[in-house]
């Protein structure tokens, strides 16, 4: 967590992500890491633009999820058919969660 902390700052002041900047800030932190995650995030981190992702983290999520609405709007039409399936997955799993024994047995 520390290496991504690192990174972030160096990002942010617009310093190029080495693994020698990186051991520096940690070494001005007191955070103790193997000596190897330092070098291991500067070459992931390389050919990323930082900055992108984190402002579009939220943006790979939301394109399922938009495609979805339409097909969920084709079956508006047809709510007794959608009904009859939720209550069936509900039976279902209301079988599941009853295995003939409790918690606190």
């Amino acid at each position: 967590m520390a290496c991504v902390y690192s990174a972030l700052i160096l990002q942010d002041d617009e310093i190029a992500i080495t693994p020698e900047k990186i051991s520096t800030i940690l070494k001005a932190a007191n955070v103790d890491v193997e000596s190897y995650w330092p070098g291991l995030f500067a070459r992931c981190l390389e050919s990323v633009d930082v900055k992108q992702l984190i402002t579009n983290v939220g943006t790979a999520s939301a394109a399922p999820a938009a495609a979805a609405a339409p097909a969920a709007a084709a079956d508006a039409g047809g709510d007794k058919k959608v009904s009859k399936k939720e209550e069936k997955k509900e039976e279902s799993d209301e079988d599941d969660d009853d295995m003939g024994f409790g918690l606190f047995d």
